[in-house]
């Protein structure tokens, strides 16, 4: 009969599985609780920064594109310009630079600007019935150079000089030289406003994750209480703000390429209309090419990377003043 269980021990046996059980079966309630964390407000705040920085990215790859490719263009062409002087024939002194330009090594066609197509240029400003022999008129010889082997410029110029002294050539280094600083200045501009953005969506990060810790104040002080380690705690809430700041940073780079790609369909679909011809002439084309596209993730990364890594030490920055707090009654609550 010693054998038997005793019938006093059989209901505390029971009652102890049947707490393992709901134990195992409770659902853990996270330390950052959603309702306690203004969400849709952050992520809102995320994504408008976000949108901003992809679209400044955006336009500072397409302005370097755009300088890149007008760079590319100038460099080349040269232009033979040919002022009228008295007694000079000006188709011959033409002929003259063009046979002259196309003797140097480099060059590799050499066109006349002819009186109408002269005309048509200027007739925008001068109106339809001008008389171009009552103007002087510079008439210009467009030379394209190889970019394999570009011929020697002072030797260019000689030639050009011997043949017809009053011919002047323009290598468009004045104006390669001022995109190239355009470019440059463009660059840093938005390089800066972009650090800027950056810097503002840490510091709502970090007033964001402020007043997380103080709505959940009691439950982080009770698990730093028995035990539980600061990066335990800080895990916690950089989970919940990397969700946020991969969310809001999607929505606001997936905005920012809509914006390009709908420009982009806009200038195709409205070509040769006067709208167009003065957005092009002035921004070019609004063709945001792949790299650009690569910064817009980019930028997403890094603002879920520094959303995630900002909330963190602002949380670890917390604990410690939780702990200062403790060993210091006197001193100030951190909230």
């Amino acid at each position: 009969m010693s054998d038997l269980p005793r019938a006093d021990d059989h209901p505390q046996d029971q009652t102890g599985q049947t707490r393992k059980r709901q134990a195992a079966l409770r659902p853990m309630a996270p330390i950052v609780p959603p309702s306690n964390v203004s969400g849709r407000a952050l992520i809102t705040v995320i994504a408008i920064m976000a949108f901003l920085s992809c679209l400044t990215a955006g336009a500072v790859t397409m302005v370097r594109s755009t300088a890149s490719a007008w760079q590319s263009q100038i460099s080349r062409e040269l232009t033979v310009q040919l002022k009228p002087v008295e007694g000079l024939e000006m188709d011959a002194a033409l002929e003259e630079i063009r046979t002259a330009a196309l003797s140097v090594a480099g060059v590799a066609t050499a066109s006349i600007i002819d009186r109408a197509a002269t005309e048509r240029l200027l007739s925008p400003w001068l109106g339809d019935d001008f008389d171009i022999d009552a103007l002087p008129v510079p008439r210009l010889v467009i030379l394209t150079i190889d970019e394999d082997s570009p011929p020697d410029y002072g030797t260019l110029r000689t030639s050009i000089a011997n043949a017809v002294p009053q011919a002047a050539l323009d290598d468009h280094r004045a104006w390669t030289d001022r995109l190239v600083a355009m470019a440059r200045t463009m660059s840093l501009l938005g390089l800066g406003i972009l650090a800027l953005i950056m810097a503002a969506t840490a510091l709502t990060v970090i007033f964001a994750t402020r007043g997380a810790m103080a709505g959940n104040r009691h439950i982080i002080e009770v698990l730093h209480f028995v035990g539980a380690e600061t990066g335990f705690i800080a895990r916690q809430f950089q989970r919940r703000f990397l969700f946020f700041g991969l969310k809001g940073a999607g929505i606001g780079g997936a905005a920012a390429s809509f914006v390009f790609l709908f420009l982009a369909a806009w200038q195709a679909m409205t070509r040769a209309t006067p709208l167009n011809d003065q957005a092009t002439a002035l921004f070019g084309r609004f063709l945001l090419p792949w790299s650009g596209y690569l910064w817009i993730v980019l930028v997403i990364a890094a603002i879920a990377a520094m959303t995630t890594l900002t909330s963190r030490l602002t949380v670890i920055h917390a604990v410690r003043e939780i702990d200062q707090a403790r060993a210091n009654p006197g001193m100030v609550d951190f909230n």
